[in-house]
């Protein structure tokens, strides 16, 4: 099984910005953590700032990944061209936010990548992306 893991912006920045909000841990130290839970799923990851990279990232993994997580950061507010690209491809998008969107500003609380999306996990910090992975596997195994 192969799950991808896209990240959008300031997420190469976890584990030194906000703490409070986003914890100490670098994205890359937790991608280790994960690997090592799911031993047997293909894990990849991919990190950007620019939008257009993470369109053509969900592109390339949108129809041969078994799912992805993804994480559109603040993106996930602005982007049509993200949300846009979660309808066209077939693999299943679980939706990932580290902080409770909905407990923060009013524009957070709106997502374009939501009404594409198999479901969305918010608020639960780094072990998100663990929900989304073993939600994944569940749905595959059905």
């Amino acid at each position: 099984m192969k799950i991808a893991i896209i990240n959008g912006p300031n997420l190469n920045l976890l584990g030194v910005r906000e703490k409070e909000v986003y914890g100490s841990v670098s994205f890359e130290d937790y991608f280790v953590t994960l690997k090592e839970l799911f031993p047997t799923i293909d894990l990849h990851y991919y990190q950007s700032n620019i939008e257009g990279e993470i369109v053509t990232a969900l592109q390339e993994y949108g129809f041969t990944a078994d799912g992805i997580v993804l994480n559109p950061a603040a993106y996930t507010h602005t982007s049509i061209a993200i949300g846009d690209a979660v309808a066209a491809i077939t693999s299943p998008v679980i939706e990932v936010h580290i902080s409770n969107i909905f407990s923060r500003e009013e524009f957070r609380k709106h997502s374009f990548v939501s009404a594409s999306s198999k479901a969305v996990v918010t608020g639960m910090g780094l072990k998100g992306y663990e929900a989304a992975v073993r939600f994944l596997i569940d749905k595959a195994a059905k």
